[in-house]
Parts: C-alpha cells; structure tokens; sequence
C-alpha cells in the first residue's frame, strides 16, 4: 500500500528565486514520515510515554525539479532497510509536484534514542510495526548491524 500526503506549501517554503528552499523539501518529508508512523499507531505521545524518539544520522536531498510558489506537492515513503531488530532504518521520501513529476528524492539513515541515556536503543515492540507494512523500494536491503 502506497502512502502519500497531499500538502498546501506555504508562502514561507520559497525562496527569493521564487522557488521552494532546499530545506522546506525536508519539513515536509519529515511531517510525512511523522504522519505515517501515526496511521502505525506510533504518536508524539508514544515517543514521551517510552522515553525513545528517531534520530538521523544522514538526510541526503537530490533536487530533479523546481516547485513553483503557489503549488500543491505530494510526498510518499517507503523503506529502503531495515535492521532486524528495527533499531536503525532507511526511508525514503519522493516529492512530487502539482503536475505529479517527481521534484526531489529524500533518503534518511536514522535509529532509535533512549531520551534519559541519550544512546542508541532498540525500539518498543510497537515501534517495529512501523516497518511492517510500510512499501519497499526496489533497491531494499536488509541492515546488517556489525558489533
């Protein structure tokens, strides 16, 4: 099952070049992602209540096409890996514009913070169906965690 999020952008994502700031691109992938974990039934409020919340290590951007002041995007997810335990993941975000080109791709590397011990952590079992049914790139591949 695909997931996309249909976003109104904001007068304040663009840029003096009358196009969309390079780090609006990753407001909105981020929001994407945060809305996804809530249809796993994940919220801000679980992330307090386990005292865990994700981490990037790495957010790379590749622009493809510019977003005009006034248009509507798309952003979608999907998984790129996942360790076997779900303590470190790869997603990535496609953004697309109003006319459904492909305007930016967004892949993050992230993990799971123990707020209190500010270490690393694997996740609550209910964290884990975060992976389970979230769509697959083509490229996926597993995440070997060497110790």
């Amino acid at each position: 099952m695909e997931f996309s999020v249909e976003f109104k952008t904001r007068w304040a994502d663009f840029d003096v070049n009358k196009h969309m700031r390079h780090t609006a691109y990753n407001d909105y992938a981020a929001e994407t992602r945060i809305r996804y974990f809530k249809t796993c039934n994940v919220t801000l409020d679980d992330f307090t209540e386990h005292n865990v919340g994700p981490i990037l290590f790495e957010e790379n951007t590749s622009f493809r096409k510019e977003i005009h002041l006034g248009e509507n995007i798309t952003c979608t997810i999907k998984l790129v890996g996942v360790s076997k335990n779900a303590e470190r993941w790869k997603i990535r975000n496609e953004i697309f514009n109003e006319a459904g080109k492909l305007a930016a791709v967004i892949n993050v590397f992230g993990a799971w913070l123990d707020l209190t011990k500010r270490k690393l952590t694997t996740p609550p079992e209910k964290f884990k169906n975060i992976f389970t049914d979230m769509p697959k790139t083509d490229d996926y591949k597993d995440i070997i965690i060497k110790k």
